[in-house]
């Protein structure tokens, strides 16, 4: 166990000349996928390929690189999980360097062949070596790797690589995408297996940066009562989603929600999505207990007997099956004109967060586009919490947009006690362990304002620079925004047209009813009036409730 010694005097007690670094090919969670290459002493260590052009991976082989007659990019590659951002890439390796040793848990070995759905299966080569979970594996002298469950997916693993020298250890954990709560088909990261590691070297996502969830389940409760009003409202469902996750973790959801269950409803599974749905059903030996129960007194997905009937959709009833309300579960990349025909719907697309999904601003049939969060990563505090259970020296942050990034690397609680790092694309990143390293100061996040108070009016003044940030042109896209207090604070969110619209559209068509629409404490769906049964629940603009307050001419 470690002691309580600061950082500074902790590692200037230690000495080191062992080589530590870390050179990211790639680390956002865009196209661009992940791949980072890990040296530890003599040895290369590959994590993850989720790159769609390997090119970069051909530069800079040298001698000492060689293996037979071919130089390697690396010695070993290990891969996390089949999401596409950290495996589109392993196929391509593979062909290019075929002696190059890949490995990966056993499920992930299974579900990588969806990455290359327009290949014959039959004719895509055994990829991987299959690791077994919480076993140490001595990969090449002086090297050993152990793989952890880090939920998230199916085989998602978060991986522990230690070298040994005569002299001590060195561990590197690198976490891959990684969730800590339970989700409907995986077991979340269990922290209590990674904690007293001693680890030096973190290297983990930061996919939501600082920002704080709800409990997983009422995200859950949220989307089905979403879904559940729309169907009630006539209205046809669209869940654009990836091949693998959150797509069988939707279907699950309507399946054993009360909202659905026993509901003559019909739900159709279309492309990548529904082969998603077969690959699962040949790991469920690989589920959590609970789901291989639900699976001994009925089928997981395909269904035609309980309601809701879940089928294959086939083709040629893209066009007609939105006639009556149903929920459609289909590639994030599909087009979805291809299901909002005229004689359909009318249609609510429901996009997930964090997630890039294209959608025309006009289809054949009446169409409304919201987004929901169904998280699939750990968020701030969860991020947080396991970096502190670790107490690695260094932490190296990866997959997270830009700006993301920076808000957790400007995190003092973080900044207090590790090294900080958040390296772009193609720069080296050394991580010397018992060396004194001095912490970079932490980006500027916080930006000092001016407040006038008048007799009608408050006005807030910020500086130019926060427009520098690329979110500011979303959150300043109409020019509105909402305020809520937080505790001693307020917060401050922008209105995107889209909220507008919809909300002024409502607003209007019940101007003359007494309902949630025209109530003073209903903003952005959702009821603020603490004195009211409904208190921070999202709820209808046609409900009511006895603590309704009819919306001012001022407030208007």
């Amino acid at each position: 166990m470690r002691d309580n010694l600061s950082a500074s005097s902790r590692f200037d007690t230690e000495e080191t000349n062992v080589e530590l670094n870390c050179f990211p090919y790639s680390v956002q969670h865009n196209d661009e996928g992940v791949c980072l290459l890990v040296k530890m002493g003599p040895h290369r260590i590959l994590l993850d390929c989720g790159m769609d052009n390997i090119a970069s991976l051909h530069k800079g082989l040298t001698k000492s690189a060689r293996r037979g007659s071919s130089p390697l990019p690396a010695d070993v590659v290990l891969i996390s999980h089949a999401h596409p951002d950290h495996a589109r890439g392993v196929l391509a390796l593979h062909k290019a360097f075929p002696l190059l040793p890949i490995y990966a848990s056993e499920v992930t070995t299974k579900l990588l062949p969806l990455n290359w759905p327009d290949q014959n299966p039959t004719e895509i080569p055994q990829l991987c070596h299959a690791l077994p979970l919480r076993s140490p594996i001595e990969l090449q002298e002086g090297l050993v790797v152990e793989l952890f469950p880090a939920g998230h997916l199916p085989g998602a693993v978060a991986i522990l690589l230690t070298y040994t020298t005569e002299q001590r250890s060195y561990k590197v954990l690198y976490t891959g995408d990684f969730f800590l709560s339970n989700s409907r088909l995986v077991e979340g990261l269990r922290l209590e297996e990674l904690r007293g590691l001693d680890v030096n070297v973190l290297i983990i996502e930061g996919t939501y940066g600082t920002s704080r969830h709800p409990h997983r389940r009422n995200q859950e409760n949220q989307l089905a009562e979403r879904i559940n009003r729309a169907i009630a409202e006539y209205h046809s469902v669209i869940l654009p989603t990836p091949a693998l996750g959150l797509g069988q973790e939707l279907l699950m959801l309507l399946r054993s929600h009360h909202h659905f269950t026993g509901r003559d409803l019909d739900i159709w599974v279309d492309g990548t999505v529904a082969k998603g749905c077969d690959a699962y059903l040949e790991l469920l030996a690989y589920l959590p207990p609970s789901v291989q129960n639900f699976a001994r007194h009925q089928p997981l997905f395909w269904d035609e007997r309980v309601r809701p009937r879940v089928r294959r959709l086939q083709p040629e009833r893209r066009t007609v099956v939105g006639q009556s309300p149903c929920i459609v579960l289909t590639d994030s990349t599909a087009d979805l004109g291809e299901y909002c025909q005229p004689n359909t719907g009318p249609w609510l697309i429901l996009v997930p967060e964090k997630i890039d999904i294209k959608i025309n601003k006009q289809y054949l049939a009446p169409t409304t586009v919201e987004s929901y969060l169904l998280a699939q990563h750990s968020d701030g505090p969860g991020t947080t919490q396991l970096i502190h259970n670790l107490r690695p020296q260094h932490v190296l942050f990866v997959h997270g947009s830009a700006a993301y990034l920076a808000d957790l690397t400007s995190l003092e609680e973080l900044q207090n006690r590790y090294h900080i790092h958040s390296p772009s694309a193609d720069t080296l990143v050394e991580m010397p362990i018992g060396d004194t390293f001095v912490q970079p100061a932490a980006p500027e996040t916080n930006y000092e304002g001016e407040l006038t108070e008048l007799a009608t009016v408050i006005t807030i003044s910020l500086p130019e620079a926060i427009t520098e940030d690329p979110r500011w042109r979303e959150f300043a896209d109409t020019g509105l925004i909402e305020a809520r207090w937080q505790g001693e604070e307020i917060v401050l969110r922008g209105l995107s047209q889209r909220e507008l619209l919809n909300q002024n559209s409502d607003r209007y068509t019940l101007s003359d009813v007494d309902c949630c629409g025209t109530c003073r404490h209903q903003r952005g769906q959702r009821c603020w009036n603490p004195v009211s049964p409904l208190y921070n629940f999202k709820v209808t603009l046609e409900g009511y409730c006895p603590a309704f307050e009819r919306i001012s001419t001022t407030e208007s």
